[in-house]
């Protein structure tokens, strides 16, 4: 693996049976099992990889209410309550803090998209502050340019992709739940049309409740079963390099975005990415035209890493034979070397205490995506499947706030959030028109 990731001991053993199972240890599955274990409830955690092996750990590490959609947000502060209590309970191994987020802009129109946002959140009690240009050169001192303005959002924060979902997991079992790694589940048992079982390469686990939070692999999965569920990926590709004094832990601006992470500096452009075609993205490609359209600017044709990874395959597999996700335990396509070099090259034009950093790392990661930027959680049309996926590269954020959401539905506990708009059935209507802003 290219991207930084920590390592951590769990239990071999594969239960015969559990209240819930939770397929896959993104940030979003191990936030379910963990608010599930907290509950008391019998939760499995399975991992065909490693926890926070794919996107979970390949992403910016961004806590943000910030721009998000009106959709999101509310999940969005809930998150970053939780974000604060488990860092409470697990510690600073988290990385996480409320460091603010940083915008800057030459770009009016930008700027003016910003404060449409600043005075819809005030709306919602969200505090952000409109900078002027004299207060953005001070906020972006380290980049020693002249600002038109920015954004700062105080409350927002960030935290550590490489130990966030690991730390959460094991966690988990702390609380009376398992975890299970490098165990693929290859389907699920039904009795009377509804779950009763989930196969995996290791044997059956009875139980009523499966929740399949697999990122980019959902649509596949959920294929199996008859669930048409649209996802299209993305590979985007993201560099670290070493500590450089005096910068800000977070910044945006349109040419280079940059995050603080433990020893150094994760660096990417916002957007970029290269779109691999498969089959399943052409099965669903006018299902996403509109979001394609808007980002055509951002994206661009990639190459066979998607083919060869597949995720995204349209085949049907069998319950007793290897399946693809046995093949491919985690995804780690190859980053763009392009992109690699001009991130580095932006970023060091844009703050000069970068000159003389050295890169740590570089990788690639695939962001799946819904037609509408926003994701799926709910039950499906098989009673006792949950599908939560299709977080359109927003999962890390609200990861708490989405497995909390998670425990709420599968316990019938009084929601503390609606969770009416992220229902999988909306994707029976056309999306058209619907696009959320990334």
């Amino acid at each position: 693996m290219r991207v930084p990731l920590m390592t951590i001991d769990t239990a071999s053993h594969l239960p015969i049976e559990a209240d819930v199972v939770v397929i896959g240890a993104g940030i979003v599955g191990t936030c379910a099992a963990y608010y599930l274990a907290r509950r008391g409830v019998k939760v499995v955690l399975v991992e065909k990889g490693r926890p926070g092996g794919e996107q979970s750990s390949r992403n910016w590490g961004w806590c943000r209410q910030q721009n998000r959609d009106a959709r999101e947000l509310p999940m969005a502060t809930r998150s970053l309550a939780l974000w604060d209590a488990l860092a409470a309970e697990i510690g600073p191994g988290l990385g996480f803090r409320r460091s603010g987020l940083l915008y800057l802009s030459n770009d009016e129109a930008e700027l003016e998209g910003w404060a449409r946002w600043r005075d819809f959140a005030r709306t919602q009690n969200v505090v952000t502050h409109m900078l002027t240009a004299e207060e953005a050169a001070q906020h972006g001192a380290a980049t020693g340019k002249r600002w038109k303005g920015g954004v700062f959002s105080p409350t927002d924060g960030i935290a550590d992709p490489s130990s966030a979902a690991p730390l959460i997991a094991a966690a988990i079992e702390t609380h009376g739940g398992r975890v299970v790694q490098n165990c693929a589940v290859r389907g699920l048992e039904l009795s009377g049309g509804r779950v009763s079982g989930v196969v995996t390469e290791r044997g059956l686990i009875r139980t009523k409740i499966a929740v399949m939070a697999g990122g980019a692999w959902a649509s596949s999965f959920c294929r199996q079963l008859g669930i048409r569920f649209p996802q299209a990926t993305v590979r985007a590709s993201i560099l670290s390099v070493s500590q450089a004094e005096g910068l800000p832990d977070a910044l945006h601006t349109a040419r280079v975005s940059l995050t603080a992470r433990p020893g150094g500096h994760t660096l990417a452009i916002s957007g970029r990415a290269r779109v691999d075609p498969t089959a399943q993205m052409l099965r669903f490609g006018s299902t996403f035209i509109p979001m394609f359209l808007k980002r055509h600017k951002s994206l661009a044709i990639g190459g066979l890493e998607g083919v060869r990874s597949g995720h995204e395959t349209l085949s049907r597999w069998r319950l007793d034979r290897e399946t693809p996700m046995e093949r491919m335990r985690v995804l780690d396509p190859k980053p763009d070397q392009s992109q690699i070099r001009e991130t580095l090259s932006r970023a060091r034009e844009l703050i000069p205490a970068l000159a003389t950093s050295q890169v740590t790392a570089a990788w690639a990661g695939y962001i799946d995506s819904t037609p509408d930027g926003v994701p799926a959680i709910g039950e499906t049309q098989i009673p006792g499947f949950v599908l939560a996926a299709g977080f359109s590269g927003h999962g890390f954020g609200i990861g708490t706030g989405a497995g909390e959401m998670i425990a709420d539905l599968v316990t019938g506990s009084e929601p503390a959030l609606d969770a009416k708009p992220y229902h999988p059935s909306r994707f029976a209507e056309s999306s058209w028109g619907k696009v959320a802003d990334f």
